[in-house]
């Protein structure tokens, strides 16, 4: 281990900060949890528990919240857990606080709308003097936070380092890998979000399980297709952090994503289902981001530009269906 990884910081007190705050704390490391809201981080404090986001669990009496980013100025490294169209917002607002060559350990899935950069080249902009790594892969927070088993990928540039995280998050339940290929992990992390509101939409329309399991294997070719023009590694996508995370997220109502597509499919506008969520539902902003990128490399994403065309109202979703499914026929290998 090139250094001690003892003290971790987690920024974001969502569901998925908080299970990993839990698992960093399982591991026998002390927890520094940031989270903006002040309700989250007085009940963490007092009652164990984040009655907003992560109710039921009880949380370690490692774990310390706090609202405060001076706090976590001492720290051996920080998972970054904001939703990802708040990722530079809040890695601006930490930056002063961070010293140099910060391990920052990058735990959102998505696409920046304005600047269609990945989390790492947010991370980039903001904390140039950071060691970035990301962490992705198929990974309910209520899951992890339970202790139940979980294997995820986590890339770093830095193999040295990489693996000293590794070593310093896992405990008997959680079990990261490590890899080098970080816009891999994050392709896989973003896409599959999008496709899971895809599937939904299938399912939710009644169109069977025979179409639910096309978009998935069609679904996986437009994400490898994207990672070939990006530079991505093939083994990266056809591990954890890209098909294991395609097939869970794809495949259950416990995604937020696939819920909200199962919704759109039974007829629900977005708006209704945005406003009865207090979780962020990444792939919603995602979508529009992926289009718009995807056209800029010239690469054929159908389904991807269908759930954004659904979500902005461009299109419906039996049109898109329909649009689908006239395609001209081609190779499986397109």
């Amino acid at each position: 281990m090139t250094q001690t990884l003892n003290h971790f910081g987690v920024i974001g007190g969502g569901a998925w900060g908080t299970a990993l705050a839990q698992t960093l704390a399982a591991a026998g490391r002390r927890v520094t949890l940031w989270a903006f809201e002040t309700d989250c981080v007085d009940a963490i404090n007092t009652s164990r528990e984040n009655t907003l986001y992560l109710p039921g669990v009880t949380l370690s009496p490692a774990i310390k919240a706090t609202t405060d980013f001076a706090d976590l100025h001492s720290v051996d490294a920080v998972l970054a857990v904001p939703p990802a169209q708040h990722m530079r917002g809040t890695l601006k607002a930490f930056a002063p606080y961070a010293k140099d060559g910060l391990p920052i350990v990058l735990c959102s899935k998505g696409i920046e709308h304005k600047s269609l950069k990945f989390m790492a080249g947010v991370l980039e902009d903001e904390i140039p003097a950071a060691r970035g790594a990301v962490l992705s892969g198929p990974s309910f927070a209520i899951d992890v936070a339970k202790g139940l088993p979980t294997a995820v990928t986590l890339a770093c540039e830095d193999a040295v380092l990489g693996e000293a995280l590794c070593e310093a998050i896992a405990s008997p339940t959680f079990r990261p890998y490590s890899a080098t290929d970080i816009i891999g992990a994050e392709i896989g992390g973003a896409v599959k979000n999008v496709l899971a509101i895809a599937c939904g939409m299938v399912l939710g329309k009644g169109l069977g399980k025979s179409a639910h399991a096309a978009v998935i294997a069609r679904g996986f070719r437009e994400m490898t297709r994207l990672g070939e023009a990006l530079g991505a590694q093939g083994e990266t996508l056809t591990g954890l952090c890209g098909l294991g995370d395609l097939v869970l997220t794809c495949s259950s109502e416990q995604s937020r994503n696939m819920s909200c597509g199962l919704a759109l499919g039974k007829g629900q506008t977005l708006d209704d289902i945005m406003a009865g969520r207090s979780a962020v539902t990444e792939g919603v902003a995602t979508a529009p981001a992926l289009k718009i990128l995807a056209a800029n490399l010239g690469i054929d994403m159908p389904i991807c530009d269908a759930v954004a065309d659904i979500l902005s109202g461009k299109e419906t979703a039996d049109t898109a269906v329909m649009r689908l499914l006239t395609r001209n026929l081609k190779s499986e290998l397109e």
